[in-house]
């Protein structure tokens, strides 16, 4: 008698914490913490302000993080006024050695891009920031950037794209 009733209160207690866990409207087992009555993204295009420009980059970081909204939250993209609003700017875009050798050659050198993003929350103003973000990747000097660039760059959204996702609905 005494293991039916315990039983029956691993079942109960189970249940419970299963209904708490999925009542909780801002957890999700995506990763991301969004509260219920955000239904809505804006990403506007990411403008490219470097010096040095990438003909591609605005655009590939702009689609890159439309489509990690669309995959990871049930968010609805709009096109204006959304709950949430992405926008910024590429700051920066250079290339710079980072390893000398002996002989005081580039040994390794790297690729940086510098993101800045001013993200609002109509819903929750207290989540608004501006920030900035930098993601790299280095390569060997004995390649030329121009060989090299765009398995680069793909990587570097990448990082980007992750990060701002992080900060803006994730809140990790």
């Amino acid at each position: 008698m005494r293991r039916v009733v315990s039983v029956i209160i691993s079942i109960f207690m189970f249940v419970s914490g299963a209904f708490l866990v999925a009542s909780c409207g801002i957890y999700s087992f995506s990763g991301t913490s969004i509260q219920p009555d955000v239904t809505s993204i804006t990403v506007y295009n990411i403008e490219n302000r470097a010096m040095r420009i990438n003909p591609s980059l605005s655009n590939s970081i702009t689609e890159g993080l439309k489509d990690k909204y669309r995959r990871l939250t049930k968010l609805n993209s709009m096109n204006e006024g959304g709950d949430l609003i992405v926008e910024g700017h590429i700051t920066s875009y250079e290339t710079a050695s980072i390893a000398v050798t002996a002989q005081e050659v580039a040994a390794q050198n790297r690729l940086s891009v510098t993101v800045k993003i001013i993200f609002t929350n109509n819903k929750y103003p207290q989540d608004n920031f501006e920030k900035s973000y930098v993601a790299f990747e280095d390569y060997p000097s004995t390649s030329s950037l121009d060989a090299v660039e765009s398995r680069l760059v793909e990587s570097i959204i990448e990082k980007l794209t992750e990060q701002i996702f992080n900060d803006t609905v994730a809140n990790w």
